[in-house]
């Protein structure tokens, strides 16, 4: 409700819940793809740390639980926030905007684009203050360095293989930092670690351009050469398919898994391969979309298999 009519009369322009809420829009889109598997990435390995020879308090209270996941979340949002702002600012993505996601703060004119430059300015050095504070400025400011890169220099628009890696280094750094608020230990001095993180690198660089299957009229109109607009419909499918098979049965394989933990990443992996290859209409591949993010999770929950099944 509240996204078909953002400007309802309970949030008048003057009031601080309009501006929260136009705040909230800007990352809105993105919970499904940073958010959210970011902050289930971190309460799994941390659950599973004794995996890596990482010491922590065990201690795992409901109340704790939830406590540090809100404070991964707001670690991964408040990171997100200046990116996503700094994203939707520029003149294509407001344009790009009107047509797909026309309740934006910028399209639907809750807020200006300086308005929007000024907040994004603030919030930069909040995220890294907050990141210093929580213990992840490395990846804050490793994220910032990706931001310019992405929506500043364009990086992500004018070749699809860059845009690939800059969306795998971001994903690693959300991963990596979500996970170092959880634990308060640095996480790449681990072995074990810095080889999932390089994995996990790997598999959003060689799949990610699943993102783009259902937005190919609008990369064009903003001139963004993504996977499916420099190969062809045709063979973009084809190269998440293949790797996405590959993934979902190498990682199970590299933690060691019994026969068991294959079967939800290799469903779900299955899954998105079929659709992806023969469900081709935009609703379509907006679903498997959201079915690559949810098999991303699936292979997140692998070191705690391994570890469950071995305490058992």
């Amino acid at each position: 409700m509240l996204l078909k009519d953002p400007d309802f009369p309970a949030l008048r322009a003057s009031s601080t819940l309009y501006h929260v809420y136009s705040i909230w829009l800007f990352t809105f889109s993105d919970f499904k793809t940073i958010i959210a598997p970011s902050t289930a990435f971190s309460i799994l390995h941390k659950l599973a740390s004794s995996s890596f020879g990482i010491e922590h308090d065990l201690e795992t209270t409901t109340l704790r639980l939830v406590t540090q996941t809100a404070t991964v979340a707001g670690w991964a949002w408040i990171n997100l926030l200046p990116f996503a702002i700094d994203n939707q600012r520029q003149v294509n993505g407001i344009e790009e905007d009107r047509h797909n996601k026309p309740w934006r703060p910028l399209p639907s004119a809750r807020m200006t684009p300086k308005q929007a430059t000024n907040l994004m300015f603030t919030l930069y050095p909040v995220a890294i203050l907050a990141s210093i504070y929580l213990g992840a400025p490395l990846q804050s400011v490793t994220l910032l360095g990706l931001g310019i890169w992405y929506n500043d220099l364009r990086g992500a628009d004018a070749n699809w293989l860059m845009r690939n890696f800059i969306n795998a280094c971001g994903f690693v750094c959300y991963t990596s930092g979500a996970l170092q608020v959880a634990l308060q230990v640095p996480v790449f001095f681990n072995e074990t670690l810095i080889k999932w993180f390089i994995i996990i690198g790997a598999i959003v660089f060689s799949t990610v351009q699943a993102q783009d299957m259902h937005d190919q009229a609008g990369d064009e109109k903003r001139s963004r050469w993504t996977a499916p607009l420099v190969l062809g419909d045709h063979l973009a499918r084809w190269t998440i398919a293949l790797p996405v098979i590959f993934w979902c049965w190498f990682c199970p394989w590299f933690w060691s898994v019994p026969a068991g933990g294959y079967t939800l990443p290799v469903a779900l992996g299955g899954t998105v391969a079929i659709r992806t290859l023969f469900k081709r209409t935009v609703n379509d591949d907006k679903a498997t979309f959201r079915l690559w993010n949810l098999w991303l999770v699936s292979l997140y929950t692998l070191p705690l298999v391994q570890l469950k099944l071995i305490e058992s």
